[in-house]
């Protein structure tokens, strides 16, 4: 019986043992199944820490800052940053911000406060949201912002965002303060105090306490026991310790003293963007500055615009006067003027950037010299964009929009971004954005005239040119109106080739045919021409990659080119060689262009391909061939190429692009930002002036002048938005007599009588463009711009118009225009130093003016 006792005994250890070791696997492996969750459920991916973007506060005192010197009076008021300039000459005051704008009754409370703004910005989101803060909401109100004075400047640090409101009770406070305060509470009151504070004491720290940490977010705490505000503590309680702390004989004194206990840094996942803005005087003007390597912001919220000065010299609708913008040759707004149906104005400085992508073109804004202003009472301000000036547009609108004011400002592209596809089941947007800015600025010249003309205005700014660059800005010599003659030497054309459609120059006008229209113009008696040859090598108009000069044996042989070239310099005609530096266009290996390696970059790394755009759809044509924008350093080396080819000829160059388009880069490790194409054109067209060759440039972008001869194309009188109320001559009359430009072709343009008037009115050349072929050479291609062009069909009108021309302005273009005037609101009248009168009637019926009988249609002038 025992023994069998014994057996069960062993078989039912043996049974539990054997039970055991087959659960040892299982254990084990839920063991680490088990151990695995708790490290996942513990772990967390170390996040990216928050970019801390450090607040301002103003501090001082309420005061007045001043710069001051003989001619103006800066005041600015420190409590709202806002300021006054006073032109010590005249006592005209010029405000940064209306003064009655709190108490405008169109105007909503957003409104209100931005009209307070001295900036204000736009930022924006990986999903492209954008939103607007003004800097007297977002951070004067709550007094966010600091001001410090130098020997010769004002400098105010703003902090522009939502930050959380400053409550007057101690963040940080030793024991033995906070229990002097606590002892002047009611118990109630100092029992939930106690609550909201911990307690830290170096010598009885807490398991979870961090002695290095504390000590660096407070050290005060290595010699006494201090309390410290919570985290967690609501704005309703703080709301209420303020009231109890008050009551206790807390002050702002023992407020500021406790706040310099706290080192620790709080952050906060509200966007919040610092923004300096520096005032200093130059001589007779104001200088306003933005340090862009200075700006700082979150990486989830980069500033998408900055509008710096948005309402300076605003104008109420009880004021007269106008506001003055680029568009053209110049444009003037009236103030009131009603039009609140009307877009407002918007053009962008030197026009669109190509390295940023567009999907479709409706219409071209650009604006090719960098200056606006406004005029009322007795004076006027004239705002020149400096630094920066390539990343600025150029906005106005009248009264009775948003509010009761008229204003005009410049609005600057920060941070420049590109959308880009995400996947196919993602119907959102995203954004890709520029990483860093540039450690440039953002300058404004302010210039005050004591007239409210802006033909007073157009003479300031050429003082302003003639002072910024020297001798580079001189008096022409010519005696005769300058002509612009554009020769068109080949097109391309698709032409069957073994049956298989290969694209080959069409010749439009061979070397030898050249010379000849050359030699008829001259002995028909025009003279002072300056001849443009186009379409002349590398495949023609549609030029391929400027890395080798090949001429075109359609055109004639190497000897017919020189030729060519031999008599215009035998005869004292200037030639200039053609060239497009900007683009590689029907070009590939073969051409030395290879396009992952040469094409510029857009923001989202994309290569710079470029379409035309279609007039009836206006988005890009995606059928036909595209075409790149270059890398900014090769665009340098073909630019050079183009002058060794000139001067290997000993004749003058002619870029198709510099001048007009001016574009960044965003290729990686190479970036150029469009300040630095400005300056790279720049040195391109100064080293064409260093190799002896006179200079011609299309469009005419304010900072190519100094170094070019003469401008074509020049964009004359812009575009007629209905918001404006009158063309004017504003930059004609700055440049006028030192630098020679034209419109149009005469023979190109939609209105052959209207671009002639507006050319004798802006004091314009003459320009024409031709070619030998008649028009019908041009079916079945894409070249219609030039279906004027044919040369015998326009010679005798060329040369009646020239005659004309010659013999009645042939002697101005050799001084300076002082005045310019509307007559009537169709007859306008341009003066030059001599006394010379040039009335222009667009008006269908004669008119007569100062005793002048000014037909239809006609331009008459009086010396």
């Amino acid at each position: 019986m025992r023994k069998n006792r014994e057996t069960r005994k062993a078989e039912f250890k043996a049974a539990v043992i054997k039970r055991l070791k087959s659960l040892i696997a299982p254990c084990i492996i839920l063991a680490i199944i088990v151990a695995g969750a708790i490290f996942i459920a513990l772990w967390q991916e170390e996040e990216e820490p928050i970019q801390i973007v450090k607040v301002k506060g103003y501090e001082g005192e309420e005061s007045v800052r001043v710069l001051e010197n003989d001619r103006i009076r800066f005041e600015l008021d420190s409590t709202t940053t806002q300021f006054t300039v006073t032109d010590k000459r005249t006592g005209d005051v010029w405000y940064s911000n209306p003064q009655n704008a709190e108490d405008d009754e169109l105007a909503l409370k957003a409104e209100k406060q931005k009209l307070l703004s001295t900036l204000i910005l736009t930022y924006s989101t990986q999903n492209g949201v954008d939103t607007l803060h003004d800097n007297y909401r977002y951070c004067v109100q709550n007094q966010i912002y600091e001001i410090e004075e130098g020997e010769d400047y004002i400098k105010v640090y703003y902090s522009i965002g939502d930050v959380e409101k400053e409550y007057m009770i101690p963040p940080v406070i030793t024991v033995k303060r906070m229990e002097s305060f606590l002892a002047n509470m009611s118990q109630t009151n100092a029992m939930m105090v106690q609550d909201y504070y911990k307690k830290y004491d170096i010598n009885k720290l807490g398991k979870k306490d961090n002695k290095e940490e504390l000590l660096a977010m407070y050290p005060i705490l290595e010699t006494e026991p201090i309390y410290v505000l919570r985290d967690t503590t609501k704005d309703n309680v703080k709301t209420k310790f303020e009231i109890y702390f008050g009551e206790a004989g807390y002050t702002d004194a023992d407020y500021r003293a406790d706040k310099e206990l706290d080192m620790s840094v709080k952050t906060s996942d509200k966007p919040v963007f610092n923004v300096n803005v520096i005032y200093r005087l130059d001589g007779d003007d104001l200088l306003v500055e933005i340090p862009m390597g200075e700006i700082e912001y979150q990486e989830k919220y980069p500033i998408y615009y900055l509008s710096v000065l948005p309402y300076f010299g605003a104008a109420g609708i009880d004021e007269e006067g106008y506001m003055f913008v680029p568009e053209g040759g110049g444009a003037l707004i009236n103030f009131n003027n009603g039009k609140i149906a009307q877009n407002s104005y918007y053009s962008n400085l030197y026009g669109w950037d190509m390295a940023i992508n567009r999907k479709a073109l409706v219409h071209e804004t650009r604006t090719y010299f960098n200056a606006f202003g406004i005029a009322k009472n007795n004076g006027s301000m004239l705002c020149i964009l400096e630094e920066g000036a390539p990343y600025a547009s150029v906005q106005a609108d009248i009264s009775g929009r948003n509010h009761n004011y008229n204003y005009v400002n410049a609005v600057y592209n920060i941070t420049h971004r590109e959308q880009y596809d995400v996947a196919d089941k993602f119907n959102g947007e995203m954004f890709v954005y520029e990483d860093t800015l540039p450690n440039e600025s953002l300058v404004q010249r302010y210039c005050f005239v004591d007239s409210t003309d802006y033909s007073d205005m157009a003479l300031c700014y050429r003082e302003y040119l003639l002072n910024k660059y020297g001798d580079a800005f001189v008096m022409q010599d010519d005696t005769s109106v300058p002509v612009a003659v554009e020769v068109v030497g080949a097109v391309d054309k698709m032409k069957q080739v073994v049956g298989v459609p290969v694209s080959r120059p069409l010749e439009l006008t061979t070397y030898e045919e050249a010379q000849g229209i050359i030699e008829d113009l001259q002995t028909n008696g025009v003279q002072n021409m300056s001849v443009k040859l186009t379409g002349w090598m590398n495949g023609g108009v549609q030029q391929k990659m400027l890395n080798d000069v090949n001429l075109l044996s359609e055109l004639g042989g190497k000897k017919d080119f020189k030729t060519l070239i031999d008599y215009t310099k035998a005869q004292g005609i200037d030639l200039y060689l053609n060239g497009i530096t900007n683009y590689a266009i029907d070009s590939d290996f073969g051409d030395g262009f290879v396009v992952f390696r040469d094409a510029a970059r857009l923001v989202s790394k994309e290569k710079a391909e470029l379409y035309p755009y279609s007039e009836i759809t206006y988005s890009q044509r995606d059928s036909q061939d595209p075409y790149y924008l270059l890398k900014g350093s090769l665009i340098e080396k073909m630019a050079s190429n183009l002058v060794d080819e000139a001067s290997k000829y000993q004749v003058n160059v002619s870029f198709d692009d510099m001048g007009e388009v001016l574009s960044s880069d965003f290729t990686e490790d190479e970036k150029v930002t469009r300040q630095d194409a400005l300056n790279r054109q720049v040195k391109s067209l100064q080293n064409a002036k260093a190799a002896g060759q006179k200079v011609m440039i299309p469009m005419g972008n304010n900072y190519a002048l100094p170094y070019s001869d003469f401008v074509t194309e020049m964009d004359l009188a812009g575009s007629e938005y209905t918001i404006l109320d009158k063309q004017v001559p504003f930059y004609q009359m700055a440049i006028h007599g030192y630098v020679n430009y034209a419109g149009e072709s005469l023979n190109l343009t939609q209105n052959f009588e209207d671009e002639l008037l507006k050319s004798a009115e802006y004091g314009a050349a003459l320009s024409f463009t031709f070619m030998k072929e008649t028009l019908f050479t041009l079916q079945n291609t894409l070249y219609y711009e030039y279906f004027g062009a044919d040369y015998d069909a326009w010679k005798d009108k060329m040369l009646e118009t020239y005659a004309e021309y010659e013999e009645k302005l042939g002697h101005v273009f050799n001084q300076c225009m002082t005045d310019h005037d509307y007559v009537t609101d169709k007859v306008t009248c341009t003066t030059y130093e001599d006394g010379t009168r040039v009335y222009v009637n667009y008006g269908y019926e004669a008119v007569s003016a100062d005793g002048v009988e000014i037909p239809a249609k006609e331009y008459v002038v009086i010396r």
